[in-house]
């Protein structure tokens, strides 16, 4: 039994049948290409590669990536071997191929990888797409080692399928509480005084340290092994889309960009092939029409971490 405080979504396949159910299941031997609106705010279930070819051409605002990273890992059943970095390159390489059809022109793109597939997935979308930035986030969580530095730190290169792309840099602003206010004329200069302290709104960095990874009394949270936090969605999604844009996940896992696209009012379609994760998927997104908010972002910004603490 659970703790009363413990909301991770870990519900069953047989448990959560009506959630598999509304996933969309392209059969083996089909030939047709879908619409736009056959594909758009639905969850499928099956290979990337095999579903991508069924998708249409040029529908893509916004792809946020997860892929397997270079390591033996457990996915509930379904195992991914660590590989070579040739063959690991060669993987992704064969991913971007398959999904590149779909994107948009003007299409922002978002990877998702740890220092070491980092590697060979940036050599891989140089060629491809035009590189803008590597941005690095602090994931505080997990064991540490007695033979190395522990790995706290995860990479997200950030490539475009052209030089024109959406940027909303004032949709990303961060909160941080004023430590030094500076005056000028005897007024606030660059920032706010509010019933709670002295704020004000900075523009991002490359290095994200405001972000908690789920854990378990989290409504976002899940039994997925390697989950993405919503709130570090919502800064992708946010400074690359707009509201009613459509964002690609092709590796799902338990829902996170698709579930953060829907609470941003963007459309979502996501591709995961493990039955488990389709199911918390579809659970969140349920969830996310009675409950929309996005843990550290509030008032159309993102709240430093421990920013309303301090006193």
């Amino acid at each position: 039994m659970k703790a009363a405080r413990n909301k991770t979504i870990d519900i069953s396949v047989s448990e959560g049948a009506k959630y598999l159910k509304r996933c969309v299941e392209i059969k083996k031997d089909a030939a047709e290409v879908l619409s736009p609106e056959e594909v758009l705010d639905k969850t499928f279930l099956g290979d990337t590669l095999e579903v991508l070819s069924h998708f249409p051409q040029n529908f893509v605002d916004l792809l946020i990536v997860d892929p397997p990273y270079n390591m033996d890992k457990d996915f509930h059943g379904k195992r991914f071997k660590k590989t070579t970095e040739e063959d690991y390159a060669a993987y992704t390489e064969e991913w971007v191929r398959a999904v590149l059809p779909t994107l948009k022109e003007n299409a922002s793109i978002y990877v998702c990888c740890d220092w070491y597939s980092s590697l060979a997935i940036g050599t891989v979308l140089k060629k491809y797409f035009h590189v803008q930035n590597r941005i690095t986030w602090q994931r505080e969580k997990g064991r540490g080692s007695e033979s190395n530095w522990k790995n706290g730190m995860e990479d997200i290169w950030f490539v475009t399928n052209s030089k024109q792309y959406t940027f909303n840099i004032e949709d990303v602003k961060i909160r941080r509480r004023v430590l030094a206010p500076y005056r000028e004329g005897g007024k606030p200069k660059d920032w706010e005084e509010t019933k709670d302290g002295r704020f004000r709104n900075t523009y991002p960095s490359n290095f994200w340290d405001d972000i908690s990874v789920p854990y378990w009394s989290m409504p976002e949270n899940t039994a997925h092994p390697t989950q993405k936090p919503e709130k570090l969605l919502a800064k992708l999604i946010l400074a690359s889309s707009n509201p009613g844009d459509v964002v690609l996940d092709p590796f799902l896992g338990s829902g996170s960009t698709s579930v953060t696209a829907k609470k941003l009012h963007r459309h979502y379609v996501g591709i995961e092939q493990n039955p488990q994760y389709c199911v918390w998927a579809e659970k969140r997104l349920e969830m996310a029409e009675s409950e929309p908010s996005i843990q550290g972002y509030e008032d159309g910004v993102f709240w430093a971490r421990n920013a309303k603490k301090i006193k």
